[in-house]
This record gives C-alpha cells, structure tokens and sequence, in this order.
C-alpha cells in the first residue's frame, strides 16, 4: 500500500501542481476552467491509450520507446508553457488593470484557453500513462493485494491534489499588482524544469551525451524521494544528481522565454475591446 500511495502522489502532484499555477494565473479568462476541466479528460483518455498499448511503445525505438515518447510529451509542454508566459506577458498588465471586467474583454482570449486544454492534457497524460504503468507493475510483482493497491492509490491521488489546491490558493491570495509576475515566474520555471526532464529522457535513450554525469550530487542533503524534494522536482525542476545536458537544456529555456516575454511586454498591449 505505501508503494502504491508514494508512486501515485508523486505523479499526481506534479500534475496537480501544474494545473493549479495553470488555474490561477487565467482565473481573468472566461470559459478557462472548462478549457481546464476539459485537457484532464483528454490527458486521462490519453493515458488510458498509452497504458493499453505499453508493449508496443516500450519496444519501439530499439526499446527506447518509453523515453523518447516521455521526451516528446515534455517538449511539446514546453512549447505551449513557452506560448502562454508569452501571451500573458502582453495581457497581464491589462488584466491586472480591469481584474474585474478584463475576463470579456481581451479579444484573444480564447486562443490562450486551447493552449491550457493541450498544456493540462499532456500533463496528465504522462504522469497517468506513468501511474498506470507503475501500478501494473506493482500488481505484477504481487506486492500488494488489490484492495491495499486502491486504499494506497486512493490515499496518494488525495494528498496530491490536495498539495495542488493549497499551491492554487495560496496564489490566489497574491496582490493582484503582483500576480501575474508571481505565475508568470513559476511557468517559466515548470517548463525549465520540464526541459530538464526531456533532456534526462534522451540521455537515457543514448541520443545527446550527458557531458557531464553528475554535476552535483544533494541527494544525501535533499532527496528527491523527500516531500520537499517532490515539491521542488515538480515546481522548479530540482535534480540532486544532473547530468551537463540538463542544466543546459534548463537554462536555455529559461533565457528563450523569458527574452519572448520581455521582447512581448514592450510591444503594444493587447487589443482591449470596450
């Protein structure tokens, strides 16, 4: 049961975490929380599909099918994590100037709620095509009996999302002269850290060198099994033992888009339809 529970928080706060930065930095937007509501069923049909089929993806590629497909699903995150910090960069001091009318008015705001559908669905499809995978793996080896695997599972998802609700409060009590600064910092940092991930996924699939492997090692400091490890895994994209490629990788997103945000920010604002 506690194999169970420790694997299933751990993925389910990192998507968890995700879609509560996600929920509160377009809290403005309309229709948001449906767009929201909407990229959690896809990401689950999703990992439905990916568990079905786990053979053949783990064959594919010589046997690197699993990495390389995580490495995708975390790149294309990155890509749309990049477009919406950039889009919000335009809009944000807009918003934060008509909190309570701005949700009508921004006159593209429709196009930001389809990226949040495919941000939060390839979020939950990873991390629930991993849980399955997991879990499986736990009921093969026979280590739990079926109702200690749905107590831990149960015990695990409730604790993650209640992490990810505390994570979307505690913003939503942010002064809105700061808000979006403070969302916008913490997506910058999940798709540095998602980029992070993806270049740990294709070290391991032998397709980039490592250049260096560890860089450091904290994992007798700061695990990354610890809760604040998990925390900062998923928030920051911390790694106790990185390889050389990570951190370029992390920090390469990081100036990529945070130069598109402060490159947007100086343009004209968003169209604000009266």
């Amino acid at each position: 049961m506690f194999a169970t529970a420790v694997i299933v928080f751990r993925e389910v706060l990192e998507a968890a975490l995700i879609i509560g930065i996600l929920a509160a930095a377009t809290r403005s937007i309309p229709n948001s929380r449906s767009w929201l509501a909407g990229g959690v069923m896809a990401g689950l049909v999703g990992a439905g599909l990916v568990a079905a089929f786990a053979d053949v993806i783990g064959g594919w590629a010589s046997g690197v099918g699993q990495e390389l497909f995580n490495a995708v699903v975390l790149g294309a995150a990155v890509c749309m994590l990049a477009w919406h910090n950039i889009w919000m960069s335009s809009h944000g001091k807009a918003m934060a100037a008509n909190a309570k009318s701005i949700g009508k008015n921004i006159s593209d705001g429709a196009s930001e709620c389809s990226v949040l559908l495919i941000i939060v669905g390839l979020a939950v499809l990873r991390e629930g095509s991993e849980t399955v995978l997991f879990l499986y793996g736990i009921a093969a080896s026979n280590v739990d009996g079926q109702s200690s695997m749905l107590l831990g599972g149960a015990i695990g998802m409730l604790a993650g999302i209640a992490l990810g609700y505390i994570v979307y409060a505690g913003l939503g009590r942010v002064p809105m002269r700061w808000f979006f600064a403070a969302t916008g910092l913490l997506v910058l940092l999940l798709a540095a850290g998602m980029a992070s991930q993806a270049a740990h996924f294709l070290i391991q699939a032998d397709l980039i060198p490592s250049l260096a492997a560890p860089v450091w090692d904290t994992s007798n400091t700061l695990s990354e099994d610890s809760l604040l490890g998990k925390l900062l895994h998923s928030l920051i994209g911390y790694d106790s033992r990185p390889a050389g490629m990570q951190l370029v990788f992390y920090f390469t997103v990081l100036a990529v888009i945070y130069s598109g945000m402060k490159w947007t920010a100086r343009r004209p604002q968003g169209v604000i339809k009266k």
